[in-house]
């Protein structure tokens, strides 16, 4: 059996879901919100094969039986209606929320993507270091909160700011987006913000356009999306309304996606999204690698056949 630990909303998990479906391969889509709906049980004398689901209705989900699992966009287990005082439910949420990391972690080594090995790929700075270190061209960077070294550098040539960490953050009505922000040359720099936080400086790379690389075993699938069209996006291409700008297939050449696939192994990771820029030089320069990122769309966009990938990565995992 093939396990999808993702939540109701993730579109990304449907398109997987379908491909097991149209290959008739056994698999059960575990909603993590909805958790705190079953029964879980756990026997630590039988290791890893001692975790057992029970929602009502349906047939229980015996990880003994779990062969392969993809972690898509897991979520927090909604606490019951029942718990009424506030108190109540954050100790509730809490005890969801660390049987549910238990649970998941039991089962490293079936996992497209070990929860362990994402956690650790998150960390940008190390990112920007295994990228050098597997020969990436990388722009020139400095991670810091100290606003003299951004002043000078800034000075020099114009630069791009972003976090360290999501540029997602909050939630409900106060989410929030950073997006990656343009510093020129001629620019004021408050040391105040500096300061109050560490950022990401990089010299930006004038480029032709981004390119989304999704990485699945030792497959690339590659797309060119056409971000310098407009004003709005040519920084950041998520920034703004623009659905519209054009998305194309793009042949890497081999030594990038040799790079691509190295770069995901030294993470620990048998898939990765990273984005890189053509630059107007004609150099192909790494921004970020994400190990959970949105692939979806650019299948959906170009027929690349990213799913029918992920889903040969989980059956031989499960062989």
């Amino acid at each position: 059996m093939i396990l999808l630990a993702t939540n109701k909303r993730d579109i990304t998990s449907d398109f997987v879901a379908l491909e097991l479906e149209r290959r008739k391969l056994p698999f059960f889509r575990l909603n993590t919100e909805t958790l705190s709906h079953a029964v879980v049980s756990f026997r630590p004398q039988l290791g890893r094969r001692g975790w057992v689901v029970e929602y009502p209705n349906k047939k229980p989900l015996a990880f003994a039986k779990i062969r392969a699992a993809y972690l898509r966009r897991p979520e927090v287990p909604l606490v019951s209606d029942a718990v009424a005082e506030e108190v109540h439910k954050q100790y509730c949420a809490s005890e969801w929320g660390l049987l549910l990391v238990s649970a998941l972690r039991s089962l490293e080594g079936r996992w497209l993507n070990s929860p362990v090995a994402m956690l650790l790929a998150e960390d940008k700075p190390r990112q920007l270091s295994l990228a050098t270190a597997v020969g990436f061209d990388v722009p020139e960077t400095l991670i810091t909160n100290n606003s003299k070294p951004v002043e000078d550098m800034v000075s020099r040539q114009t630069c791009i700011a972003k976090p360290l960490s999501s540029s997602l953050f909050g939630a409900g009505d106060q989410e929030r987006i950073i997006f990656t922000t343009r510093l020129l040359k001629t620019d004021l720099i408050n040391k105040n913000d500096i300061e109050v936080a560490p950022l990401i400086l990089q010299h930006e790379i004038p480029k032709k356009f981004d390119i989304r690389v999704s990485v699945v075993g030792n497959r690339v699938f590659a797309a060119e999306i056409d971000s310098q069209v407009s004003k709005e996006t040519e920084v950041d291409w998520r920034k703004g309304e623009r659905v519209d700008l054009a998305h194309r297939m793009h042949s890497l050449p081999s030594s990038i996606g040799e790079k691509c696939c190295e770069l995901t192994r030294s993470f620990g990771l048998k898939f990765s999204a990273i984005d890189l820029v053509l630059g107007l030089d004609g150099r192909y320069y790494f921004l970020e690698i994400n190990p959970n990122g949105q692939w979806a769309w650019i299948e959906k966009r170009l027929g690349l056949r990213i799913t029918e990938a992920i889903v040969d990565e989980l059956v031989s995992i499960s062989c």
